[in-house]
């Protein structure tokens, strides 16, 4: 065991010394929950990966004949399919002023944000790593995913957004939660459980304007 401890000291400082600007720390390994394309939960933990940027739930993006298409919804829908049920291990960088994990993800040997990236789920967080952009730029010569069509960045699109209603608001008022084996359940008012029902957006829940964004965000309506 302590063998075992020593390698992954030693992987973490020369991984440290390889990449500038990281900070050599142990984070969350287990099971992938995926809440959209760029944040996850592993280990019951929520974690931002770090320098990639996906488009928000109700994003559009437009296709070459000039029809609108959900690819916010599209890229999370994507994301569950390849990443949701399987390991990941996870090397926290930083947290985010939501207090959630930002970090690098690795998936049998492979990294999270460079497959959603490379895959046009998601695109280079040049805010904050140029890391990610070499796969970017292949994605878009490749045209897939978002590249197929023509999209406004995700960080343009959340300024050029007006903001949101306050969660809990008269307009916003139902309740994403998860389920303790991961399930996504929104619940609306007036039913059985709505009332005791408790968001945490710290380990990924959400409240909803509409049913329709709930649904596109891969909730589903609670039975009663």
């Amino acid at each position: 065991m302590l063998r075992i401890r020593s390698i992954l000291v030693l992987a973490l400082v020369a991984l440290a010394g390889a990449v500038p600007g990281f900070r050599a720390s142990a984070g969350p390994a287990g099971i992938v929950q995926v809440i959209d394309a760029d944040t996850l939960r592993v280990d019951g933990a929520t974690v931002r990966l770090h320098g990639i940027d996906a488009p928000e739930h109700d994003q559009t993006c437009r296709r070459a004949d000039g029809r609108e298409w959900a690819c916010g919804a599209w890229a999370s829908r994507e994301a569950r399919a390849r990443l949701e049920g399987r390991r990941a291990v996870c090397a926290e960088r930083d947290q985010d002023r939501y207090g959630r994990i930002v970090a690098r993800c690795d998936m049998g040997g492979r990294d999270i944000g460079a497959m959603l990236v490379a895959e046009g789920m998601a695109v280079a967080y040049r805010r904050y790593s140029r890391d990610y952009v070499p796969a970017e730029r292949e994605a878009a010569r490749a045209g897939r995913g978002l590249h197929a069509s023509r999209f406004v960045p995700p960080e343009a699109h959340r300024r050029a957004t007006p903001p949101r209603p306050e969660a809990g608001s008269a307009r916003c008022r139902i309740k994403g939660n998860i389920a303790g084996d991961g399930e996504r359940i929104y619940h609306v008012p007036g039913q059985r459980d709505y009332a005791a029902t408790r968001i945490s957006e710290r380990r990924g829940e959400r409240w909803f304007c509409s049913e329709q964004e709930a649904r596109a965000a891969g909730w589903r309506r609670a039975l009663r």
